[in-house]
């Protein structure tokens, strides 16, 4: 691993032997989790999880929904706890399968969440890395998680080994339904797996990108990070990373909403423009348009973050390059490492604690309280 001079950073550098290491692990536990009669009966599939889990979710959908032909939602575990409705939780036999990813276990909205699923007929499926934990303890099955301990930092280790888990598991679950062939599947699995070899090729000269940017955007004042479908989920989590790791303000916002409102604020020589579109992504023509108008209309500080130059090369944009991928899915697992890479360096450069060190008024949420000591309630 090359010396770099922040945990965050550090830990993206982690990422392609992670990726190697934590594939052998989740393969084959992806195949004996789920039965075949349980694959078969499932109708629904509800995604839900607090945070990165929330992000990784959100990233998802549309893959659980083009592999596995199972209609499928992402709902927030405060909406699925408080909100949703009754009639949709166990309107069949073990219906709706409802995936609550954490990788602690002990947040306490996912687990409430998934105890009133469970409490209303669905079933409930665990990812996580401590099987007994709060969440652990509330559902049907466990996906066990073995993340390697590593120097904290704002997750992004974690964040890919629950993407992976999910990602496999939908491969599984299509596969098993026939919705491709045998080979078909371990192709899709190899692509995953490729991912590792394609990133660490990449990972020198996006950092050393990633970093001189950082350094030019240091004294922004705040952070547009933008996409659509899976894509956006992407620009959710570097919003969050850099609410973690610097504590600035930062959006995350759809192609489509950024064009009717955020461009309409003022000062934009002061806002960091991140647009996040893979090169075949069925919003490329709003985000060429969006892209021409942020950085060459308005003259924001811009950068996309693409595996498909050749999409944009016309319009000479700053950009990242993350790796290309024969299957849309696979580039899930890479295209979020330079935002967790700038959002690293940014920190350093401000001189900032990640989560602000939870002091002062930060101090409720020392040691996560502020997520694992909340009240229960299953409604």
């Amino acid at each position: 691993m090359k010396e770099v001079s922040n945990a965050m950073c550090r830990q993206v550098w982690s990422l392609p032997q992670l990726l190697r290491d934590q594939y052998a692990d989740l393969e084959p536990k992806c195949r004996k989790v789920l039965t075949t009669p349980e694959i078969f009966s499932v109708q629904r599939i509800v995604l839900t999880g607090c945070g990165d889990s929330h992000a990784a979710s959100m990233a998802v959908r549309y893959c659980f929904e083009s592999l596995t032909g199972i209609p499928t939602e992402v709902v927030p575990a405060i909406e699925l706890s408080r909100y949703y409705s009754e009639k949709q939780l166990g309107f069949a036999p073990q219906n709706p399968l409802v995936i609550a990813v954490s990788n602690s276990g002990g947040v306490v909205r996912v687990a409430e969440a998934i105890q009133r699923a469970v409490k209303h007929g669905a079933f409930a499926l665990g990812v996580t890395g401590k099987p007994e934990s709060l969440l652990g303890r509330s559902v049907t099955r466990i996906l066990p998680l073995a993340v390697p301990p590593f120097e904290s930092a704002p997750g992004t280790r974690s964040y890919l080994v629950a993407l992976l888990a999910l990602l496999l598991l939908a491969i599984r679950i299509g596969e098993v339904r026939g919705r491709y062939t045998m080979d078909q599947a371990m192709d899709y699995r190899y692509d995953l797996l490729r991912q590792a070899d394609a990133l660490e090729e990449c990972l020198p000269a996006m950092d050393g990108q990633m970093k001189a940017l950082a350094d030019s955007w240091k004294d922004l004042e705040a952070f547009d990070f933008i996409g659509a479908g899976p894509d956006y989920a992407s620009a959710w989590f570097g919003q969050a990373k850099i609410y973690e790791a610097c504590g600035k303000y930062a959006m995350s916002v759809n192609t489509e909403e950024w064009l009717h409102l955020n461009f309409f604020l003022r000062r934009v020589d002061r806002i960091g423009t991140v647009l996040v579109c893979q090169g075949d992504s069925p919003a490329l023509s709003r985000a060429r348009e969006l892209a021409v108008h942020a950085a060459r209309d308005m003259g924001r500080p811009f950068l996309l973050v693409t595996s498909g130059k050749a999409s944009f090369s016309d319009l000479a944009l700053p950009t990242v390059v993350t790796p290309a991928t024969d299957h849309v899915q696979s580039g899930l697992l890479t295209q979020f490492s330079p935002l967790c890479l700038l959002a690293g360096y940014l920190g350093e450069f401000l001189g900032e604690e990640n989560g602000r060190g939870c002091k002062g008024p930060w101090s409720f949420a020392q040691g996560g309280r502020g997520i694992t000591q909340s009240e229960m309630i299953v409604m």
